[in-house]
């Protein structure tokens, strides 16, 4: 698509961290190949890649920044209590639809955050992630 050689092994270290989205995985990939033109010879390799994906702060599980700012943000403040839609929006400065429709369903597939009656949970899987336990 890009007409850009692409090794088998980077590729699959995109697809990991790219929420197993189509859209992102393409996203990345863009921006892979860049840091490869500028910092490589253009071939995207497993180290460039990496290199990447660390630049953009893009972690093992898939995480980017906002994902652990807003689980960091809910850790630090909340603890273990349950934390509603709209103070989550507010403590991120993200609109209620986006963490509804772009963050909680990821988030909740690694099993890091669970929705309860009483509003929105962060799990010690997460707590371990993040290093705050």
């Amino acid at each position: 698509m890009l007409d850009t050689k692409i090794e088998p092994e980077a590729a699959e270290l995109l697809s990991t961290r790219s929420r197993l989205t189509p859209r992102i995985a393409n996203r990345l990939l863009k921006r892979v190949r860049d840091y490869a033109d500028v910092n490589g010879d253009g071939i995207i390799d497993t180290k460039i890649t990496k290199s990447a994906l660390d630049m953009l702060e893009i972690d093992e599980l898939g995480l980017d920044p906002a994902d652990r700012n807003m689980l960091s943000l809910m850790i630090d403040r909340y603890g273990d209590k349950p934390v509603g839609l709209n103070t989550i929006a507010a403590l991120t400065g993200d609109e209620a639809s986006t963490i509804e429709g772009y963050y909680e369903p990821f988030l909740m597939q690694l099993g890091m955050l669970q929705r309860t009656p009483k509003g929105r949970v962060v799990t010690e899987r997460a707590k371990r992630h993040l290093g705050k336990l």
